[in-house]
This record gives structure tokens, sequence and C-alpha cells, in this order.
């Protein structure tokens, strides 16, 4: 029996390990949001704890955390796409946008250390980087 409850444990670890988070808001035009003002605000103060968040929105200030604990693990290749987008787009046109959620999700800078050799290789310079 115990050995059952081990492998069947092991399988669960496995399973939840290798799913990724929806794909179901995928298809969003990113394009959109960014060149729109009041669509690009309601996203950034549903991240920012200042406004509703759509539902889209509220499933990335969940899956947010965990994405930047896993470097993404999770994240469809698309997911990955947009993100790339989102962070060059907000570091180029929003900075002070980028240093207020970088305040929330990465207080100590932890995430900042962790990332910013695979951002530049990435041609994305984080403010105060080398």
């Amino acid at each position: 029996m115990l050995k059952v409850l081990v492998l069947l444990a092991a399988v669960v670890c496995c399973v939840s390990a290798a799913a990724t988070y929806t794909s179901k808001y995928d298809n969003i035009d990113l394009d959109e949001i960014l060149s729109n003002t009041r669509l690009y605000k309601k996203y950034f103060d549903c991240l920012a704890n200042k406004g509703k968040c759509t539902p889209d929105g509220k499933e990335l200030k969940e899956s947010l955390p965990d994405a930047l604990k896993t470097n993404c693990a999770k994240c469809t290749k698309k997911q990955q796409e947009g993100t790339d987008k989102v962070l060059r787009h907000v570091l180029k046109n929003k900075p002070n946008d980028y240093k207020v959620l970088e305040s929330i999700y990465d207080p100590t800078g932890i995430y900042r250390k962790k990332y910013e050799i695979e951002a530049e290789k990435r041609g994305i310079k984080l403010p105060g980087s080398h």
C-alpha cells in the first residue's frame, strides 16, 4: 500500500510539474493593449493593486509570482514571447510603471539578480543594470 501511495504521489508531482498556465488568454491582442492608454492602465492598475482586474488580468496577477520563481517554467511559448514584448514596451515607454511593479513583485531584487543576464541575452536592458 505504501508503495502505491509513493508511486501515486510521484505521478501527481510529475503531472503538475509539467502543467502549463492556462492558454485561454494567449490570443489577446497585446499590441492593442500596449498602444491603448485606457486598456494599458486597466492592466497596470490591476497588477499594481490599484484597480479591478479583468479575468485575464486576474489570471496574470495570480500567475506572476510563480512565473518569477520558476523562470516561467509553466508558460507556453506564446506567453514567453508576450512577456518579452510587454517587458520591452514597459521598459522603453513606461519606466516608472516598471519600477512600481518591480517594487511589488520583486521588493528585494532577488528576481532582478536572477534574470538580469538572461534579459541582456535577449536584448532587454533593465534600468540600473550594467
